[in-house]
């Protein structure tokens, strides 16, 4: 506790404290605690989206900053929907994260057996019945926000039966769903939570961690404070939609008399425009195959941020700019967009890429003729050093810089203009060669060769620069582009609840070149693409015969944050 404590006094603030912060050191100050502990909670029911990075990173970054300790616990709870899959990503996700839980991992049905010791505790107190009642009939005495409800018939059972009767469930005698073991409390409450909650429920499951042991299941609301109690969690710091059941939460710690009782604390969840977080609709998009698995890099979970090419870093300062509040909002997807490229744009090497090859030809350049020239890997960051890039006679550039009839301040190649080859030389376009169809094929030109890169063209300008790479040695290559699965202005579900799915959210293009640097290029490798954008080798479709690359994001952004 005097750690903690000197650990306040000595620590240089350079920011506010969110509320969270200033619960915790309150605590510290007033000696609720001897030590600080968070947790982060799933359910393996699902892969984790970038809401949930928040949460791992807000309730480690805790930890961290009081000298405390991080669990990382499973809420499985309920077997229908949770499977080792998931449990298997979940960790992967933390870890990636940077949140280090070392042999801090649990399992909530590790302790089934110390939930059923409470609930046979409260049992003993009269504080838990075994009820009869149909679900619809617990929901039709429970009454309304605006009613009261009406006790169980069964609520007065005496403890003995009570008694006799969980047993009896949890040897298996009745059927799934004849019986439910419920918290006594008040059916007058004015938070129906406190409306004698179901906190037990014969099932008949198989689970991922204890088989076939249990036939009775505890529901989330009871496990979850006992969980958090056993393990010595200080503060159990959850999501706005659970904060009506913080009542409950206090009770059940309560009346199971733990010495230090754990802490909730709700904050905001975070909100992003455009995307897809619910994982009922990632799960009807995987099955449905719309997208090709829950790590797609159209969707937003980490597993699939990972896969296009985001980095820990990016998300880390992402959620930093979001904040913690107690205030639902929505943030623009931009924003994520921003902090990706504000962690790439010097650490990264910008390589020359084309997408939508045309073939240019200098004429004039001798045939069979490969010479290499230098090129800044990053001008911005001279640490990253050189490359040497092949020239040749025959090169491929992007068809959108070459026009047969430009429009004003069109300063790209077209007949007779002259415009600079980045890293060699000034170039003039002299024809152009169209096929059958009428579409352009090949541009010529003549090349000036005292206009090396560097040298050579003093008091000689031109207003245009473009890109390429030399044909022959070219790589060819896969490249996918990305926009939002869905598009919230024009209402992200249709009618019908389903997802109003953009049509245009991957677009895959199959005859694309690199320079030969990116020949050896490794599945996560990330690279800037001149003009282009940042790019990720694909880490489970891409080959060394078949390179695939991700765009993580555009060069552009909309986004726009105050300094």
């Amino acid at each position: 506790m005097e750690e903690n404590k000197e650990l306040l006094e000595n620590s240089e603030e350079v920011v506010s404290k969110n509320f969270i912060e200033q619960i915790i050191e309150k605590d510290i100050e007033e000696g609720h605690y001897d030590h600080i502990m968070t947790r982060f909670p799933p359910e393996p029911n699902g892969y984790l989206h970038i809401g949930h990075a928040k949460s791992i990173l807000l309730n480690y970054g805790l930890a961290q900053k009081y000298g405390g300790k991080f669990n990382l616990r499973f809420d499985d709870t309920n077997p229908t929907k949770e499977k080792t899959e998931f449990v298997n990503s979940i960790k992967a996700d933390v870890e990636w994260l940077g949140a280090d839980f070392e042999d801090r991992l649990y399992f909530a049905s590790d302790y089934f057996e110390y939930m059923y010791e409470g609930a046979i505790k409260l049992i003993k107190k009269g504080k838990a019945f075994v009820c009869d009642l149909s679900a619809d009939e617990i929901r039709e005495y429970r009454g309304s926000l605006t009613e009261p409800g009406k006790n169980s018939p069964y609520r007065d059972r005496s403890i003995e039966e009570n008694l006799d009767l969980f047993e009896r469930m949890k040897n298996g005698e009745f059927e799934d769903g004849s019986k439910v073991l419920r918290a006594k409390i008040d059916m007058s409450s004015p938070n129906i939570n406190m409306r004698d909650p179901v906190i037990y429920r014969v099932a008949r499951m198989t689970h991922h961690n204890t088989g076939d042991k249990w036939c009775i299941y505890p529901m989330y609301d009871f496990a979850h404070p006992i969980e958090d109690a056993i393990e010595g969690v200080t503060h159990s710091i959850c999501t706005l939609e659970f904060e009506d059941h913080r009542p409950l939460y206090d009770w059940v710690v309560k009346e199971l008399e733990y010495d230090q009782p754990p802490k909730q604390i709700e904050f905001a969840k975070l909100y992003l425009t455009n995307v897809v977080t619910g994982k009922r609709y990632i799960k009807k998009l995987v099955d449905d195959g719309i997208v090709d698995g829950w790590d797609d890099p159209r969707l937003v979970t980490i597993s699939a941020l990972r896969r296009r090419g985001f980095t820990p870093e990016s998300i880390k300062n992402f959620v930093e700019l979001c904040g913690v509040s107690k205030a639902n909002s929505s943030v623009d997807y931009a924003m994520l967009e921003y902090c990706i490229r504000e962690d790439l744009k010097l650490k990264k090497s910008r390589m020359m890429a084309i997408l939508d090859p045309i073939k240019l030809i200098i004429d004039n350049y001798e045939d069979g003729k490969v010479e290499y020239l230098d090129a800044d890997n990053n001008l911005e960051n001279p640490e990253l050093g050189k490359r040497q890039i092949p020239f040749s006679k025959e090169l491929y550039i992007e068809r959108e810089d070459f026009m047969e009839e430009p429009p004003k301040k069109y300063f790209r190649l077209f007949p007779g203009n002259e415009v600079r080859l980045m890293n060699a030389y000034f170039v003039k376009c002299t024809s152009f060669v169209k096929d059958e169809n009428g579409v352009v094929t090949e541009v010529h030109c003549t090349y000036d060769p005292e206009t090396k890169s560097g040298s050579g063209f003093e008091g000689r300008k031109v207003k245009g620069t473009i890109h390429w790479v030399s044909a022959k040695e070219a790589v060819p290559v896969e490249i996918r582009l990305y926009e939002n699965i869905v598009d919230e202005e024009k209402g992200k579900l249709n009618e019908d609840g389903t997802l109003n799915l953009n049509p245009n959210s991957l677009t895959v293009l199959k005859n694309c070149y690199v320079e030969p640097n990116l020949a050896q290029a490794k599945p996560g490798d990330s690279f800037q693409f001149v003009r282009q954008g940042f790019f990720c080798v694909d880490t489970k479709d891409s080959t060394e015969d078949n390179l695939v690359f991700n765009r993580i994001v555009s060069l552009k952004s909309s986004f726009k944050i105050a300094k």
